[in-house]
């Protein structure tokens, strides 16, 4: 039996198809987690080159972000990344280009024009709202983006995105207890990967699962496994269907693993034993997705090995460009942060 039959019986009766997902929108799926990766590689050889100062890697994230990520609207809804929301950013439009920009701080990176550390994504032209380095800030700028959406009557939702280690800043509880009063059209996710940088998240809160706190707020938490697209894209799904029906916010929690460093400064050595690394490594979630495409046929081996080689293309191709963009020139360092007086006249930029 040909490749295309087996795939068209398997596909048949997938697991996919009862939550509402098509071949391609797997295909798609899959091409943006697989660009996560082969990028973030790319960073990291780029880092120890020299070429590029600072790195804060989305390995093992990049399934749970494509999957919570996929039940929004690009170009409608709005999300407020963290930093290692490489691929949720790639689902609202941001290119791999955009973020090599980043990468090598030249002029041309569309997030801050070389004045930020890579993961500082921003684009009001895609929705992306600008971050700040302090942690948790985000949950504040995208609750009260909602609650604009509630106040001109808006078909649109909020996302956004923050590491377990964030959950014990002020800002979190500001964030979730406005946003519940009001039920405001906002999804809160977790990406748990287990470590506030080296604290443990044992050392971090006295409950097993981030989820359980949404419960002080008065809205749902669920706890989704990050390794597997489909367990996350169908709790995403209905969070953003019951903020999008006015019944306010969910606590979204995807347990997944940091594959790396906490940054390109960082050595998990002195505080995660080798056992565990390794033994996270051996339940990568990109191939637990590829493995599992192909046993829904939803795509054959040779479809998924062609995505392979056309996100290194790209990948090669935005890192050449990036490569040879212009540097920002010192006099440019404050662009955008200070206004300019002249003649008496208000302040500009």
């Amino acid at each position: 039996m040909s490749t295309s039959r087996v795939k068209a019986k398997v596909a048949s009766d997938a697991p996919y198809r009862a939550v509402g997902l098509t071949e391609q929108d797997l295909r798609q799926m899959y091409w943006y987690a697989t660009l996560g990766r082969t990028l973030d590689q790319r960073s990291l050889v780029m880092y120890r080159q020299g070429r590029a100062p600072f790195i804060l890697s989305c390995a093992g994230h990049e399934v749970a972000q494509i999957g919570f990520t996929w039940p929004l609207v690009p170009g409608k809804d709005w999300i407020a990344p963290y930093y290692r929301d490489v691929v949720a950013c790639f689902r609202m439009g941001f290119t791999t280009y955009d973020v090599m920009l980043s990468v090598l701080a030249k002029r041309d990176d569309p997030a801050s024009g070389a004045t930020q550390t890579p993961g500082h994504f921003s684009s009001r032209r895609l929705h992306i709202i600008s971050g700040g380095s302090p942690v948790a800030t985000q949950l504040v700028h995208a609750t009260g983006a909602a609650y604009a959406m509630r106040l001109r009557h808006e078909d649109t939702v909020a996302m956004a995105m923050l590491g377990e280690g964030a959950t014990a800043q002020g800002d979190t509880h500001e964030a979730m207890n406005f946003a519940a009063i009001y039920k405001l059209p906002v999804v809160f996710v977790v990406e748990n990967n287990g470590y506030a940088i080296s604290v443990p998240q044992s050392k971090e809160m006295a409950i097993a699962r981030v989820a359980e706190r949404a419960r002080g707020y008065g809205f749902p938490g669920v706890t989704a496994d990050g390794d597997h697209v489909l367990d996350v894209y169908k709790a995403a799904k209905e969070a953003v269907e019951r903020a999008r029906r006015g019944e306010g916010p969910t606590l979204l929690e995807v347990r997944v693993d940091r594959l790396s460093p906490h940054s390109s400064e960082d050595d998990p050595r002195r505080y995660r034993d080798p056992a565990e690394l390794e033994a996270m490594k051996a339940h990568d979630c990109l191939p637990i997705f590829r493995n599992e495409l192909v046993e829904w046929g939803a795509l054959t081996e040779e479809e998924l090995d062609e995505i392979d080689r056309k996100a290194q293309a790209e990948v090669d191709d935005a890192s050449r460009r990036a490569a040879q963009a212009r540097e920002a020139r010192p006099e440019e360092a404050t662009m955008h942060i200070y206004g300019a007086r002249q003649g008496g006249e208000r302040w500009r930029n």
